[in-house]
Formats: structure tokens, C-alpha cells, sequence
């Protein structure tokens, strides 16, 4: 059993983030993206897992959005981590607590590394993350890195989620696609999704062509 998907809709097509398996979360200039990311650490420290986050954003920011978005919750503070970098070549100082390691933006921070390199720093944190039953949750800007070193993450990723944007007749038209995930399927449609800031629900009547 791994960490819940608590998102209303998409729990019901993907129902856990697996136990020591690296998931992608895919998004272009979007919010939706790094919310997810912090909706499942919620939901990992919840279970008194160890939620670490390693970001390039303020750390007393993402502190306080994760202490606002749990409704003040106290565990936050006794199973948040988070760490501020400005870039990493390696993850493995990182994932040796099991619970859920998120990286947000990984793209961002690995925009030196090269193809070749990201494919050692995620091949070693695979292994890793298997040793140690860590779930590693990587956030990632669509069309920041190169289209090799994209394809690199996705590759070794055990799954993929993507938050999709476009502007429809009637506004903005949010979907989501699940190209692979860690049980071999994956879902071949567009999956129409909202957020207001402070919830991602998933509608899955209505169809996004």
C-alpha cells in the first residue's frame, strides 16, 4: 500500500502513489502541478510518514503554505522537511527517510545537468528509493529542460501524471493525461479536472477533446 491519491475523481483511476516508486508530475505555467505535490505530502505526513521536500522556493514560504493548506494541523511541523537548494546532481542524501520525497521543480533544479547525468541521478535514486521504501514525487516544468533530458525522466520515471491548461470558448479548460503508471496502465483520454487555489477535483462525465 502506498500513499493515497486524495483528489475526489482521480482517486478512483489511480489509487496510490506506490510504496518506493518515482512518479512524475508533469505541468506547464500552471499551479495545479505544485499543489498536487503538496496535497501529497499532507496526505503522507497524515499517516506519520516523513514528508521532505526539496525546492528552489523560499523555505519559510513552503512552510507556511503547507502549515495554511493542512488547516494548521500540528504533525506538519513535527514531519515536514523542507530544503532549499539552487540546484542538486544527486538525490540520495535526501531519500534515505522512506515516507514521500517530493522535489519541486526538479527541472529547475537539474537545468545544468545533462541528459546523460539526470538518467545516473534518477537510476540511483530508483535504487535507493527501492532499498529504503521511499515514494519520490518529482515536479516538473514541461518545456524548461531539453526535449532529450524530459524524455530521460519520463522514461525512468514509474509513472507519469500531466496537468494540462489551454484556453476553450468558455475559459480555461484544465485536463489531466496518465501516460504510464507503476502498474503497467495507463489511462488514453484527456480527464477533465478543476482547481480554485485550494482543491483539485477530478470530473470524470465531463469529456475534453
Amino acid at each position: 500500500m502506498g500513499i493515497p491519491i486524495e483528489v475526489p475523481g482521480l482517486d478512483t483511476i489511480l489509487p496510490d502513489l506506490g510504496t518506493g516508486r518515482v512518479i512524475v508530475a508533469e505541468s506547464g505555467a500552471d499551479p495545479a502541478k505544485s499543489f498536487f505535490v503538496r496535497r501529497m505530502g499532507l496526505t503522507a505526513m497524515k499517516l506519520k510518514l516523513p514528508f521532505t521536500i526539496v525546492t528552489s522556493r523560499d523555505r519559510e514560504e513552503v512552510q507556511e503554505m503547507m502549515l495554511r493548506e493542512s488547516g494548521a494541523q500540528p504533525w506538519v511541523e513535527s514531519e515536514l522537511s523542507v530544503i532549499e537548494e539552487d540546484s542538486v546532481t544527486t538525490l540520495e542524501p535526501f531519500a534515505g527517510d522512506g515516507g514521500l520525497l517530493a522535489v519541486d521543480s526538479f527541472s529547475f533544479l537539474t537545468l545544468d545537468l545533462s541528459g546523460t547525468r539526470i538518467a545516473k541521478l534518477l537510476r540511483e535514486v530508483r535504487y535507493q528509493c527501492r532499498a529504503e521504501k521511499t515514494t519520490v514525487l518529482l515536479g516538473t516544468d514541461r518545456g524548461m529542460a531539453d526535449a532529450r533530458s524530459e524524455a530521460v525522466a519520463a522514461h525512468l520515471a514509474d509513472g507519469v501524471i500531466q496537468f494540462h491548461a489551454r484556453e476553450g470558448p468558455e475559459g480555461l479548460i484544465r485536463f489531466l493525461r496518465v501516460p504510464k503508471w507503476t502498474d503497467g496502465k495507463f489511462v488514453d483520454r484527456n480527464i477533465y479536472y478543476s482547481y480554485d487555489g485550494n482543491r483539485i477535483a477530478v470530473d470524470l462525465r465531463r469529456r475534453v477533446l
